[in-house]
């Protein structure tokens, strides 16, 4: 498909209802939308595949849609830090933000240190967006220690207290995920829940409680990373 053939496609989706039924529902209020669902988008971006030339076209055009579906067509081996800086400037809602923090950013080269800067962001979404990368970062790399995501806990604790909604629901989800690494990081995160929860922040103790309620399940879905094993053998001549 062409550009022009996707911007098309996209105008014979418009739907103005669902607009007003994401935002009463979801909380998802975007300038330039169209209504049109996430999955009818994932369908669209599945029937073109990736195309880096197209991703940035879709983005420039303003539509929150085609910025959407840049997201899931754009190759996250050739994301760059100036175009991570240009999106993530833009988010204005969490559904963009983690469909790019999901999709692209906990992907690419460029993942840990955007993590690292962001978390400092005072922009919610920029903010968002360093959460949300590491959440998406603890499933997507399978083969870092465990030291490498402990170094997150003392930065998961200095944000704690930031009561924005986004925030602290990407905050408890980035503790959550570390903690579904493996076991040894699950009794690490617990520790960090359960001091979040002797906090006198009201936002610090519900990120707690709402992580220990998770990462204390008996039937909790976990991992076995750092898998190891699975790296394919050095071959020495």
């Amino acid at each position: 498909m062409t550009y022009q053939e996707i911007i098309a496609c996209l105008q014979d989706l418009k739907d103005p209802e669902k607009i007003i039924f994401k935002e009463k529902k979801f909380g998802i209020i975007a300038n330039n939308s169209l209504g049109i669902y996430h999955k009818d988008l994932k369908m669209i971006a599945k029937e073109i595949g990736q195309n880096n030339q197209l991703a940035i076209q879709l983005f420039d055009s303003e539509i929150y849609e085609g910025r959407l579906l840049c997201s899931k067509m754009f190759k996250p081996s050739d994301v760059t830090e100036v175009l991570m800086e240009k999106w993530v400037a833009t988010f204005e809602n969490w559904e963009i933000c983690d469909s790019f923090s999901m999709g692209l950013f906990s992907k690419s080269k460029f993942a840990l240190a955007k993590i690292l800067e962001w978390a400092n962001r005072k922009p919610e979404f920029e903010k968002r967006a360093g959460f949300a990368t590491l959440a998406s970062y603890c499933m997507a790399d399978k083969f870092s220690d465990n030291a490498l995501f402990e170094q997150f806990f003392p930065i998961i604790l200095r944000e704690s207290t930031d009561d924005r909604l986004y925030v602290k629901k990407a905050v408890n989800w980035a503790l959550r995920n570390i903690g579904k690494r493996n076991i040894d990081l699950n009794k690490k995160a617990i520790d960090i829940a359960t001091e979040l929860m002797k906090m006198e922040n009201k936002t610090a103790i519900w990120i707690g409680k709402n992580a220990l309620t998770e990462l204390q399940k008996e039937n909790i879905r976990m991992s076995d990373y750092p898998r190891i094993k699975y790296r394919k053998p050095i071959m020495r001549f």
